[in-house]
Parts: C-alpha cells; sequence; structure tokens
C-alpha cells in the first residue's frame, strides 16, 4: 500500500528541536502572517502552513488562535521593553542623551521594521485584541512611560522650560507612534531617519536648548 504524500508546505519535524525553539519558530510564522493578514484573518491554520508543520503541531504548542496571539504580542513587548532599555543602559546621565536614546530606540534596525510595525498595528486596531493587549503590555506600558516622562521632567527643570512633563512626554510617544502608522501606510514610506528626525523636530520645539531638528546640543 502507497503511504499518502505529505503536502508540499509541510516539513519534516527535527525531533530534537526544544519546545522552546519550536514556539519562537511558530511566534515568528505569527508575526509574517499578521503583518500580511491582520489580527481577525490570522488563523492557526495559516501560521502553521508559514512555518511548514501540520496545523496539529501549532495546536500542541498554543491550543487556541488566542494563547497563540497572546504569546506574539508577549514576546513582542519583551523585545521592546528590552530594546529601550539597553538603548538607557547606554546613554549616559545627561537628560537629553537619555531622552535621544529613548526615541532613536523606536526607530533602530531591529525594531522599526515593516513586519513589526504592522504587527502591532494588528493589535492597536482590533477591538477583540484589546484584552489581550491590556493583559501582556499594561505593565511594559507604565515602565516606559515612568521613564519618558521622568526623563521630560528634568529637561524642563534643567532647562527652566514651562512645560508639563506628563503632557510633554505623551506629545512625543503619540508622535512616535504615529510615525509608525505613517511609516507603513504611506504610498511612498520615508525612511527610519526621516522619522526620527521628525520626532527630534518635536522635542526641539520643546527643548529648544537641548535639541535641534539633528539631535541633542553637545555639551
Amino acid at each position: 500500500m502507497q503511504t499518502a504524500p505529505k503536502p508540499a508546505n509541510v516539513v519534516p519535524l527535527q525531533r530534537k528541536i526544544s519546545r522552546e525553539v519550536r514556539q519562537q519558530q511558530l511566534i515568528a510564522a505569527t508575526m509574517r502572517v499578521l503583518s500580511r493578514k491582520g489580527y481577525a484573518q490570522t488563523t492557526l491554520s495559516d501560521v502553521a502552513a508559514e512555518a511548514g508543520v501540520s496545523h496539529g503541531l501549532v495546536n500542541f504548542h498554543f491550543e487556541s488562535k488566542e494563547k497563540l496571539l497572546s504569546a506574539t504580542l508577549l514576546f513582542m513587548a519583551e523585545e521592546y521593553r528590552q530594546n529601550w532599555q539597553k538603548a538607557l543602559a547606554a546613554a549616559g546621565p545627561r537628560a537629553a542623551d537619555r531622552l535621544a536614546a529613548l526615541m532613536a530606540a523606536d526607530f533602530n534596525d531591529d525594531i522599526c521594521t515593516q513586519e513589526r510595525i504592522a504587527c502591532w498595528c494588528s493589535f492597536w486596531g482590533e477591538v477583540q485584541s484589546r484584552p489581550i493587549y491590556q493583559q501582556e503590555c499594561n505593565a511594559n506600558d507604565d515602565r516606559y512611560i515612568a521613564q519618558l516622562e521622568g526623563i521630560c521632567g528634568n529637561l524642563i527643570a534643567d532647562g527652566g522650560y514651562a512645560l508639563d512633563a506628563v503632557r510633554t512626554a505623551r506629545a512625543l510617544r503619540f508622535t512616535s507612534e504615529g510615525l509608525w502608522n505613517d511609516m507603513l501606510s504611506m504610498n511612498k514610506p520615508y525612511t527610519r531617519d526621516e522619522a526620527l528626525k521628525t520626532l527630534f523636530a518635536l522635542a526641539t520645539v520643546f527643548f529648544p536648548r537641548h535639541f535641534t531638528p539633528e539631535g541633542p546640543i553637545t555639551a
């Protein structure tokens, strides 16, 4: 008796691969599918086909679409947190340098890609994803906002600016998020460097003694 041929898009499993590595492969495949199809249209079958494995294997590791998307969002949130914290750790003590590092972290090669931006927009844009986002990302968002507000507060005190730290930080954060959306939706998207300079231009409006549109003013 002849055995049925395997589907062309399914590759033989490596039996020795660890559970953690396999899950990371499936999360990476999920991100690729999300970036193309969006939150609502992504299915476990899509992810299986993208990863080159069976639907049953995806179901074995994550049990449901909601758990897979939750794991994917958690991975992205942790990647984002590590990215900006690493940037701050390398920035030094000056508040202007720390703000510049925090803003630039949003536009580096690892974080600011079409795939990742599209994935974030998928989670932000779907009503059904909001409980997942709130569960997985609220704590990380709070840490980021606290850092940004603290740095803005230091700059305001240092320069004697008549500004509110919370509102200033909010404007910078929303502009950064808006630039991500703009870069994804524009017919002729601009570069990451242009996006960062746009954010620096806003920082110059708030902190003219500390910033130019090219970046922080050196001491």
